[in-house]
């Protein structure tokens, strides 16, 4: 199978991946390469922990967890305010920082972006 055959369809619009036959908001294209498996790399960590947190019972440690996921993925451009609705600088502002949140491990519930 091709890396292509993996990828999930998109909208006609860009904004939008279709899995499952449900529509999923996709990751801002302008998010640089590098940056953008960097905070994949942090989201699969932070839903590791969420299982880990869940198994163990730890409803701080899933809080915690649940605000990293939450911060990688306004990061991406996947939750928050829409990408297409953000500045160049508004949207480099908002993945620098959450990366950045992330690499510090400074993410907080109140501050994971909505």
């Amino acid at each position: 199978m091709t890396a292509d055959a993996r990828r999930p369809t998109r909208t006609p619009d860009g904004r939008y991946v279709i899995v499952d036959g449900r529509r999923w908001r996709a990751t801002d294209p302008d998010v640089p390469q590098d940056v953008a498996a960097r905070l994949r790399s942090h989201l699969m960590a932070a839903r590791r922990a969420v299982a880990a947190a869940l198994r163990a019972q730890d409803a701080e440690a899933e809080r915690a967890a649940r605000a990293r996921v939450q911060t990688a993925k306004v990061a991406l451009g996947e939750r928050g305010t829409p990408w297409w609705d953000q500045q160049e600088a508004e949207r480099r502002a908002r993945w620098s920082e959450g990366l950045a949140a992330l690499d510090e491990g400074t993410c907080e519930e109140g501050t994971a972006g909505g």
